[in-house]
């Protein structure tokens, strides 16, 4: 990443030169910020914008470190429940500070929550895929498939931004001590090529025995698979007897929003990415 890092006595943010770009536009994207106070907030972002404006850019947007596989969006509203984990923090005088600055919402989020008590009925039968849990073996190769899928499942999503396989292994591989097999899921052709996955983890932001797990991503590229991984998800979280499951980090337009609401979830947070046309 192309990056610089603005100081005041008040604040510190990072602009990224090269985030992805807002509807074909070059973007900067600003993030990692740290402000005293709203006033500080908005003075270092007016600096901030000053110096894109100079460079020639037209676009801005955060809270975003760099990209979307990076921690980004603000937390906009909430039930007051803790955070659970990998979830962004609350920032409100952040929040607030890009707002006087100027900025306004370009994508709307939410998390969900779903009690595992009653599941639904598993759905049928497929002759185009099969379901099963990761064996425990040779993570770095799950995650390379994984990789693999990702890559084509959401290379259409807003602010979507090609990386390397090294890139995504560097972020995902020091999680693995903290996965539970049975909570990583695939949907496979009839071949045996890897069709879709689903990642779902305990949520240890509230210790070893929570009784949460967070349903972190999943993909497919089969008709079908996405109902049938999250059915698959919810028997084993429930099997391991977890009571809930949190739908996380879902875009409001995001197909997956339609199956949270069909799955019983319950809408706990909402969160918002933000966004400024400088020659507006």
């Amino acid at each position: 990443m192309t990056k610089e890092v603005l100081k005041t006595d008040g604040g510190r943010l990072t602009l990224y030169w090269d985030a992805p770009e807002w509807d074909g536009v070059p973007t900067v994207a600003i993030g990692d910020i740290a402000f005293r106070s709203r006033a500080d907030g908005k003075q270092i972002l007016q600096q901030a914008i000053d110096m894109a404006g100079e460079k020639g850019f037209d676009r801005m947007v955060g809270p975003m470190s760099g990209d979307t596989w990076h921690s980004y969006r603000f937390v906009s509203e909430s039930d007051g429940s803790p955070a659970f984990l990998m979830e962004p923090k609350e920032m409100p005088e952040a929040r607030a500070a890009f707002h006087a600055a100027g900025f306004s919402v370009i994508g709307r989020y939410f998390s969900a929550r779903q009690s595992l008590e009653d599941i639904g009925a598993s759905p049928p039968e497929s002759e185009g895929f099969r379901i099963e849990a990761w064996d425990g073996a040779d993570p770095e190769n799950l995650f390379r498939q994984v990789f693999h899928v990702s890559s084509q499942a959401f290379e259409n999503n807003a602010f979507y931004k090609p990386i390397t396989v090294e890139q995504f292994l560097t972020m995902y591989m020091p999680i693995v001590p903290m996965l539970k097999k049975e909570l990583i899921v695939f949907a496979r052709t009839p071949e045996g090529e890897l069709a879709g996955f689903l990642f779902a983890i305990p949520d240890y932001a509230h210790g070893p025995e929570s009784e949460t797990v967070i349903l972190k991503t999943y993909a497919s590229l089969v008709r079908g698979a996405g109902r049938a991984l999250v059915h698959a998800c919810q028997t084993a979280a429930k099997s391991l007897g977890y009571k809930h499951l949190i739908h996380g980090l879902i875009h409001d337009a995001n197909q997956s929003a339609e199956r949270s609401e069909q799955e019983g979830g319950k809408i706990f947070r909402r969160y918002e990415l933000l966004g400024l046309e400088l020659n507006d």
